[in-house]
């Protein structure tokens, strides 16, 4: 007996990008003191007030089988919360509940991509983003953004490879990078959807993590709403990684189409999550922001401690928890520079080379620490690289 096709092609005959992450997870639990900017995980827990609401929610009988494209109360509040800040009138129609984003993004992709169907994402990606694609039998074909142009993607590339694809998968505030897609980028690539009949994918989900400019959806711009799927969650603008709590917002018929995926996949959310998201949500911008702040500080932090040096570069961080780093003037890939850091510091970052080759020589930092350690950590690591440069 043999594994299906479709499960074992998942990572491409590939490497999935987290050899780092695991021999620093190997490092500790063999008590080795690895301080750790790897992945994107709060450094707080989810406020009490959200897990007392939950807890009430499934005292109170909530723990049974929940409707299936979410609470009525909580797909409006998601409707209400993405028209407000992004203009486009949306409905609880347009709204699907999901178990996380990655579920969503796994969701929209099934919903407007056939097998064999090549399906654009932007590089450097979120490490599920070939896989994801691949899982619904897709064609995943990368579109280079460069280091040279502070990883904005180009519309004349993307419109290179578009001949024939289906749908565009961006991300913006940007994981693993920290930029934010500026309104002329995300202007060129809405005229390459159309020119070409692409659907686009936005991957939204930091986007209460804005430090320079604004958060601007391409939904928001002119025909693109009717070809358009956002993913969101509640992950990264409320703490709540763990309870699994996500979305999609389209054109009615598609979620319409993936109330159906659900009822033969995930068959929806709990209901007693679902009702600590609407508590979550309710409390409005200001909580968002309070869960924002620490990275907003330590982007500070950092733009301070790489100052007046020349062995690291700092590509801009507008957004997001994480910062991309330039190390080529060490000599090293972003993968031996990791490696090397982990082994020699003990501090654990991410290989740009696990987020594709546009990013090679890079590395990304999550900033995900407690402010002096994170300091200190950056420190150290700017010590090691400088003691590379030739």
């Amino acid at each position: 007996m043999q594994i299906s096709d479709r499960i074992a092609g998942i990572l491409g005959g590939g490497s999935d990008g987290w050899e780092v992450f695991n021999k620093a997870r190997a490092m500790i639990a063999d008590g080795v003191n690895v301080t750790e900017l790897t992945i994107g995980e709060h450094d707080i827990r989810t406020a009490a007030p959200i897990l007392q609401d939950m807890h009430r929610a499934a005292l109170a009988g909530n723990t049974g089988y929940a409707a299936i494209p979410g609470m009525a109360a909580l797909r409006e509040e998601v409707a209400a919360r993405v028209q407000a800040q992004s203009g486009v009138p949306t409905g609880p129609e347009n709204v699907m509940i999901t178990p996380g984003g990655q579920s969503a993004l796994y969701a929209a992709h099934f919903a407007v991509c056939d097998p064999g169907d090549p399906a654009l994402f932007i590089d450097p990606y979120y490490a599920t983003y070939p896989g994801t694609l691949r899982g619904v039998n897709a064609v995943p074909v990368a579109v280079a953004a460069h280091a040279d142009a502070a990883f904005q993607p180009r519309a004349a590339d993307i419109a290179a490879q578009a001949e024939g694809a289906k749908s565009l998968l961006i991300n913006t505030p940007n994981n693993p990078t920290g930029v934010v897609y500026s309104r002329a980028t995300l202007e060129g690539i809405a005229d390459v959807c159309k020119a070409h009949d692409l659907w686009l994918v936005s991957d939204e989900v930091y986007d209460t993590q804005v430090w320079e400019g604004a958060h601007l959806s391409p939904r928001a711009l002119p025909g693109m709403a009717e070809r358009t799927l956002v993913v969101g969650s509640m992950s990264k603008s409320h703490a709540m990684t763990g309870s699994r709590c996500g979305w999609v917002v389209g054109p009615e018929e598609i979620i319409e189409g993936l109330i159906n995926l659900a009822t033969h996949t995930t068959y929806g959310v709990a209901g007693f999550v679902q009702e600590a998201a609407l508590f979550a949500l309710r409390q409005g911008p200001a909580f968002e922001a309070e869960i924002a702040d620490p990275f907003r500080r330590r982007r500070l932090i950092a733009q301070d401690v790489l100052q007046g040096q020349n062995a690291v570069g700092l590509v801009p961080a507008q957004g997001a928890m994480y910062l991309m780093l330039d190390v080529r003037s060490t000599g090293m890939t972003g993968e031996g520079f990791a490696y090397g850091l982990l082994e020699s510091e003990h501090i654990a970052v991410m290989p740009g080379e696990s987020f594709g080759q546009a990013a090679a020589g890079h590395v990304r930092v999550a900033m995900t620490i407690e402010d002096g350690a994170f300091e200190a950590a950056l420190r150290r690591l700017v010590a090691f690289a400088e003691s590379h440069v030739a």
